[in-house]
């Protein structure tokens, strides 16, 4: 009896150090307004947020507002307007330079070369890949993720005057091995 309680025991202490480790991750694979793939992004769920990584291309050069939007839907022959407004589960103001706001979904702006391409390496803290979180991403609708043609002003409700919106990725779950 001892034997299998030392078991287990050990076993437990083996396992509870790799649960622990595990990571939440989900992937988003953008598409133009033409609904041509332009690229991915790798969202990864940490002890301090989620992280996105990942490459655009096909961009026109210069900053570009990018946000969570609302709904995983991104059909280009609607301009993506299928994505709904911005993520907003706490029901802010968009922007991190209003005094009421950020929504969840704004992020920082990110820039594309004059190749045309964007190198996404950012994080956020206002959104989560976790179950049971408000600022859950995967909720029946989903959520997605879009470029915008212009740069967001950081300020201005609802959208940050960040233009049409150029590419769309819906976030999808990664798959557990």
């Amino acid at each position: 009896m001892q034997k299998m309680a030392l078991s287990s025991a050990l076993a437990l202490a083996l396992v509870l150090p790799a649960l622990a480790q595990s990571e939440t991750s989900a992937t988003a694979n953008f598409v133009n307004a033409e609904g041509v793939a332009i690229g991915t992004a790798t969202l990864t769920q940490g002890e301090d947020g989620v992280a996105i990584t990942g490459e655009l291309t096909g961009i026109p050069a210069g900053e570009h507002g990018f946000h969570f939007h609302q709904t995983g839907d991104c059909d280009a022959s609607t301009a993506f307007e299928s994505a709904g407004s911005h993520f907003n589960p706490t029901d802010h103001k968009h922007g991190h330079e209003n005094p009421d706001g950020p929504h969840a979904g704004d992020l920082p702006n990110v820039t594309a070369s004059e190749a045309g391409t964007v190198s996404l390496d950012l994080s956020t803290d206002m959104v989560s890949l976790d179950e049971g979180d408000d600022a859950y991403v995967f909720d029946d609708d989903g959520t997605a993720l879009v470029l915008h043609a212009d740069a967001d002003d950081y300020a201005t409700d609802p959208s940050g005057n960040s233009g049409d919106r150029i590419a769309c990725a819906v976030i999808e779950a990664a798959t557990q091995p």
